[in-house]
């Protein structure tokens, strides 16, 4: 009997993505909706000689959590938390929601207060992924609850995310070698590159990456991975963009997001859905009008979005860029309490132009 796609799923998490050693702490964290994925995630540790710990996640717990904390507990921040952060070797979350819009009425303040408790925890985060001691994967499980918010049904929605996790190939781990491969072709590239600028419908931005280093997301943190990262210079960011494609904070909706720049800072925005909800996000700290991330989408297996972030970061053919914190390992020194991805479709009559010469057209590069 041939491998089922829930072993692919354990042993390509396992050993490709987080190569987990001997001895290695490894958090798993997850919901009831995953179980079974967890499950091979454990099997696929346990044989690999990992310690793994099973952190299970529930959508009706977290709504409990912000109905009902008071504000002296929403302030609160945990040195379990804390320890365990900075103690882990691997952490490994799978995203498979009961409900696609759990927080949906939670008030926005409730959210923003705990974000600014918890900084800490990102920052503890971002500093142990940027030297190296913290290997970390965010991956996804298809649930119904997931399958309706893509506005697909269950069977099209698990093709989709199967095929995006390529699990679909007879050996998934060569196939993400091959990827990697291919856009490690590309950063060679683009790493020469100084000054980018963005141009197409409701956009024309510039900004400046030189002396930053471009990392190649090829399954190894984020599985579905391909994408090419960097972070921009921080005061370098200028002019307007829109983002055209649908994304989800806390389980709302924000749509045709505007933002306009002036020395690295938004300094205006709008939005077709969601505009209050925006000026929060904006609000948690200093760092959450800056952009910590700008990226290519490269996964051409992943055909349209869905409103799963870590899927519609990928698309090939789209660039994304994120409000807040900058992973250190690019060179990035953006802080904030978030980090908000926004996508934008490149496959309409956009033009990315490398040091003023057209590098990207149309969704595809042109190198």
């Amino acid at each position: 009997m041939g491998e089922t796609q829930i072993d692919k799923f354990g042993k390509l998490i396992v050993n490709y993505c987080a190569n987990v050693k001997p001895k290695d702490e490894v958090n798993i964290i997850t919901t009831p909706a995953s179980i079974e994925a967890a499950r091979s995630i454990y099997k696929y540790t346990v044989m690999s000689g990992g310690y793994p710990r099973v952190i299970l996640n529930d959508d009706y717990m977290t709504e409990l959590f912000y109905r009902f904390a008071p504000e002296e507990l929403l302030t609160y921040y945990s040195r379990i938390d804390e320890f365990m952060l900075e103690n882990i070797d691997v952490s490994i979350r799978i995203i498979a929601p009961l409900h696609s819009k759990p927080l949906v009425n939670i008030d926005p303040n409730k959210l923003s207060l705990r974000d600014k408790a918890t900084r800490k925890l990102s920052e503890i985060f971002m500093r142990r992924d940027g030297e190296g001691s913290l290997r970390w994967v965010v991956t996804i499980y298809p649930t119904p609850a997931s399958a309706q918010e893509a506005n697909m049904s269950p069977i099209e929605w698990e093709e989709l995310v199967f095929n995006a996790l390529k699990l679909i190939h007879p050996d998934p781990v060569k196939a993400w070698q091959e990827q990697a491969a291919a856009q490690e072709r590309i950063i060679e590239k683009i790493s020469k590159i100084k000054e980018l600028r963005i141009v197409g419908p409701g956009t024309d931005l510039y900004l400046r990456v030189d002396n930053r280093k471009w990392i190649n997301d090829d399954g190894k943190n984020n599985m579905p991975g391909g994408e090419v990262f960097t972070a921009p210079i921080e005061d370098s960011v200028e002019g307007k963009i829109l983002f055209d494609i649908p994304s989800l904070w806390r389980g709302s909706e924000i749509r045709n997001v505007k933002l306009v720049f002036s020395k690295g800072e938004v300094v205006d925005y709008d939005a077709e859905v969601g505009k209050s909800l925006l000026e929060k996000i904006l609000s948690v700290d200093e760092g959450a009008r800056r952009v910590g991330e700008f990226a290519f989408g490269l996964n051409y297996d992943i055909n349209k979005p869905s409103k799963v972030i870590l899927l519609d970061e990928k698309i090939g053919g789209t660039i994304h860029m994120a409000l807040g914190a900058a992973y250190l390992s690019t060179g990035g020194t953006n802080t904030s309490s978030i980090h908000w991805d926004m996508i934008k479709n490149m496959k309409n009559n956009a033009i990315i132009y490398g040091d003023g010469e057209v590098i990207y057209k149309d969704g595809l590069f042109l190198l």
